[in-house]
């Protein structure tokens, strides 16, 4: 077996609003035949009804459950869970244990969309909200990582879809036409599998 693939880290997915485990169906497959170790977890409830920081806390439970105390491992988040995923680095010990950071359409900056609802996890996701500023105010801690955010200039679902880049890490474009294909495109892949150096 090739000792660089037992090198590797774990890769944790983490779905947005309204999504499951089952949207990485596509992504999962792909790093596993590519010999990684692919984790997904179910956020509860999805819909907006509880708060990102509740969310992050799901996410901190399970690693301290699934993984060693000193196993490193590599976090990917779809929209809204790229925020939850960021909570969790930058609020609950996250840092001290995600080695390699990928966004996929995260609203970092917010998105109207998210007017559409008052549901606590919405309005987090506005534009200016008191929860976003708070983790963008020290998100150069981000730096500390191998982070990268990936994004479509044509997202519907993130508007405006330079919400979705960062002043810190690594910006990588894919002019995907849909949101959700944001995870099934081959162009995606391609670039997920480079930054998890999975070659």
């Amino acid at each position: 077996m090739n000792t660089e693939n037992q090198q590797r880290n774990p890769v944790l997915l983490i779905h947005g609003i309204d999504d499951t485990e089952a949207v990485f169906h596509k992504m999962r497959a792909y790093l596993i035949q590519r010999g990684l170790s692919v984790h997904t977890l179910n956020l509860v409830p999805n819909n907006g009804d509880l708060g990102l920081d509740e969310l992050a806390k799901q996410v901190a439970d399970y690693v301290m459950a699934t993984f060693a105390p000193e196993q490193r491992l590599d976090l990917v988040g779809f929209s809204m869970g790229g925020i939850v995923s960021r909570y969790y680095i930058q609020r609950l010990g996250g840092i001290n244990r995600v080695q390699r950071f990928i966004t996929i359409s995260s609203p970092h900056h917010g998105t109207v969309v998210a007017y559409g609802s008052w549901r606590p996890g919405c309005v987090q996701m506005r534009p200016d909200s008191i929860f976003l500023k708070d983790l963008n105010s020290d998100a150069v801690i981000l730096g500390q990582l191998d982070f990268t955010s990936i994004w479509t200039p044509y997202d519907l679902m993130i508007v405006p879809a330079n919400s979705s880049q960062m002043s810190v890490g690594r910006e990588v474009i894919v002019p995907v036409a849909l949101h959700p294909w944001m995870l099934t495109d081959p162009r995606s892949l391609a670039v997920v599998k480079i930054v998890l150096k999975c070659i």
